[in-house]
């Protein structure tokens, strides 16, 4: 089978988890290519959409006989941005991710199964990426395995959106307690968009580490 693999950031974390997937497709015999723009996108079978942060085209999609996404919610619930980062706020602990064929509008495409995480409750966002990350893979070998068995299905129910996050999101409240803002504190990507808070006139960052995560801090 002729596979693309696309990422469309090519700094994006999920990089490494892309080349896992390209090496196990090539290990199980399929010819594979892992591009970072959709003009390098391939004819052929199917299109892996991993992590893509904006639209690819209809134009670029008529190139594959399929394009998928994993998307972290159960669609149409959740659509939008950073949808997995969004249930951990609302306290959710339990993730659905769809799998589903890409089409112009915002993941609106029919899907062709559904699996889910499941998390603790103490996992922070490296962790808990990790286990999104490898889901993903999961479900795209699952489903080149058994593309020919597989049979797309309507989306149907209320639709919901989340909003694409900003700095702002990043903010918590000083004067609640740590116990209050721990799932907030879950999400926090500490190199990229650390939690920060007012005080005093001044702007404070703050980052968080567990002691199994391998930080130099005890």
């Amino acid at each position: 089978m002729n596979i693309t693999l696309l990422t469309d950031n090519p700094q994006s974390w999920f990089i490494p988890y892309g080349n896992e997937l390209k090496l196990e497709l090539k290990n199980r015999g399929h010819d594979v290519c892992y591009v970072f723009d959709k003009n390098q996108i391939r004819e052929g079978d199917v299109c892996c959409l991993l992590s893509c942060s904006r639209l690819v085209q209809e134009e670029f999609l008529s190139r594959n006989l399929n394009n998928i996404v994993v998307h972290a919610s159960d669609l149409p619930e959740g659509k939008g941005f950073s949808p997995f980062q969004w249930q951990i706020l609302e306290g959710k602990n339990t993730i659905v991710l769809t799998l589903f064929e890409a089409v112009k509008d915002v993941d609106a495409g029919p899907y062709y199964f559904k699996d889910s995480i499941q998390f603790k409750g103490y996992e922070l966002y490296e962790e808990m990426r990790q286990i999104l990350a490898n889901k993903i893979i999961e479900m795209c070998l699952y489903f080149v395995k058994h593309r020919d068995f597989l049979k797309p299905i309507t989306q149907t129910g209320a639709e919901s959106f989340y909003k694409k996050r900003t700095v702002k999101d990043d903010e918590i409240d000083p004067d609640k307690t740590i116990a209050d803002q721990f799932n907030h504190f879950r999400i926090a990507d500490n190199d990229s968009f650390p939690l920060w808070f007012q005080h005093m006139g001044k702007k404070f960052y703050l980052k968080i580490y567990s002691q199994e995560s391998g930080s130099s801090i005890d």
